[in-house]
């Protein structure tokens, strides 16, 4: 059978590859095989569907008997529905000075869920209990917004690691004063192939009470899911959903893409490559005089710092960002679809541009 004809026309080159953000990638050829897969035909809309109906299932062999997933579009709505769903309107989230959640998302979770950001700086990203406790009082003063979430990300936004072991005393330690745990889990597949355990290991069996499950990072075309572990935690998960604009009529063009990824080992096998990448990488510009990793490369993202007038240069042969311009840090970050060759060509590039 012929495809459909189609008025559409390419306007990019397929082989052209950047180091700025694992969202440039394009969708998994598997991803984009299931939602063919899911395609024709009618299924009942707003996640009634026999593709969200099986996610549930699948969602469940990776995080426990109670976990239940709410399919949403995008990270930012994940993270501002599941904050919601956990915390009143008086309640306060801590979470790092460098959280995607107070950095990245616009003022999203405090203008749309209505909450307040505790921050509190962190030398790599990472929650202690030592350093909730900067912000982890005050529960009775009614002149300040009450500690009732502590989120923690991973891997984090400098592509650092908590262990499962990290993750449990923080858990522990936000349950002993009353409060609940959010995972931002938008690398969580980077995490568990770098950590080689289930993700279960660091979610569920540690004692996370709600977390967002990431998708596109991972070879989704869209798409990401509220995972709630702890039912009791949260309340009116899909009266939330609706109200923050993340209910998807058809929902099962989300949920498949994730039935693709989690079924079987897709979502490890791309986050393992993407690893790979990132610490091919690593290693091809550490040997360069005048770099320097600032960072320990735990997941699928190199942080550096080099010359300024060197990045701008590089800019201009390979897309990446600034990470802190003022301090001449950037961030390079590799995808699923990272090839080696692409790796190595980067790696000759800043050779040639700090030789000059």
């Amino acid at each position: 059978m012929n495809p459909p004809k189609t008025d559409a026309r390419r306007h990019h080159d397929p082989d052209v590859r950047g180091f700025a953000s694992d969202n440039y990638a394009g969708a998994h050829p598997e991803v984009m095989a299931a939602l063919a897969l899911a395609n024709g035909g009618h299924q009942v809309a707003y996640g009634e569907d026999d593709y969200t109906e099986n996610l549930q299932r699948i969602v469940r062999s990776h995080f426990g008997p109670t976990a239940e997933a709410f399919p949403v579009f995008n990270g930012t709505g994940a993270n501002v529905v599941a904050l919601q769903a956990v915390t009143d309107r008086w309640g306060a989230v801590i979470c790092a000075e460098s959280a995607h959640i107070n950095v990245d998302e616009g003022g999203a979770p405090e203008r749309m869920g209505g909450l307040k950001l505790l921050t509190v700086p962190t030398p790599d990203g990472k929650l202690t209990p030592e350093l909730i406790d900067r912000q982890a009082w005050g529960w009775d003063d009614e002149h300040r917004a009450m500690p009732q979430v502590v989120s923690i990300t991973q891997s984090t936004e400098l592509g650092t690691l908590y262990t499962p072991d990290e993750i449990r005393a923080i858990c522990d330690h936000a349950h002993a004063h009353g409060m609940k745990v959010h995972l931002d889990g938008s690398r969580i597949a980077n995490a568990a192939a770098s950590l080689d355990v289930p993700m279960r290991t660091f979610t569920n069996a540690v004692g996370v009470d709600i977390l967002s499950l990431g998708g596109t990072k991972n070879g989704a075309l869209f798409g990401e899911a509220v995972v709630v572990i702890d039912q009791d935690a949260v309340r009116r998960m899909k009266h939330l959903r609706k109200l923050s604009m993340q209910l998807a009529s058809k929902m099962r063009f989300v949920s498949v893409q994730l039935e693709a990824l989690l079924a079987r080992d897709l979502w490890l096998r791309n986050a393992r490559h993407a690893n790979e990448m990132a610490q091919r990488l690593a290693e091809g510009v550490r040997a360069v005089h005048g770099v320097e990793i600032l960072h320990p490369v735990q997941a699928n993202g190199v942080f550096a710092r080099l010359p300024h007038e060197v990045s701008e240069r590089l800019q201009k042969r390979f897309r990446f960002y600034f990470w802190d311009e003022a301090a001449g840090v950037v961030r390079w970050m590799c995808a699923f679809d990272t090839t080696e060759e692409d790796v190595d060509a980067f790696v000759a590039a800043v050779k040639e541009e700090m030789a000059r």
